[in-house]
């Protein structure tokens, strides 16, 4: 019914760069909240960054200053830009977004994660 993707990830050096991007496709009337979140290896998942219909963003204490979220409601993408990438920065990072669909009630849907690794 709705496909979430991610896409950007990959190996970057300290200090560099890399912007991630999420497609939310499928029975869609519109999508309120959307997020990125993190799993670092041998840890839990958190929250990285969200950001709502209207553009109100928050952040992780973690990533503030460095991570920029933003969304194309047109496009039903949303993305995030890493500077300044730490090694601690190394996660699977996953897309979430919270649908209205046409069924009549709001959900949850998850992509399957990018690798972002940052090596030292």
């Amino acid at each position: 019914q709705v496909q979430v993707v991610e896409s950007g990830g990959g190996l970057v050096q300290a200090g560099g760069s890399l912007r991630l991007s999420c497609a939310v496709s499928g029975y869609i009337v519109s999508i309120n909240v959307m997020g990125w979140y993190r799993r670092p290896p041998g840890k839990q998942r958190e929250l990285v960054a969200s950001i709502t219909s209207s553009g109100t963003a928050n952040y992780a204490d973690s990533v503030k200053g460095r991570f920029t979220i933003s969304r194309d409601n047109a496009d039903n993408t949303v993305y995030l830009q890493m500077n300044s990438l730490r090694p601690e920065d190394t996660a699977i990072y996953f897309c979430k977004a919270n649908v209205q669909t046409p069924f009549g009630y709001a959900s949850d849907y998850w992509g399957e994660g990018a690798l972002v690794t940052v090596s030292s």
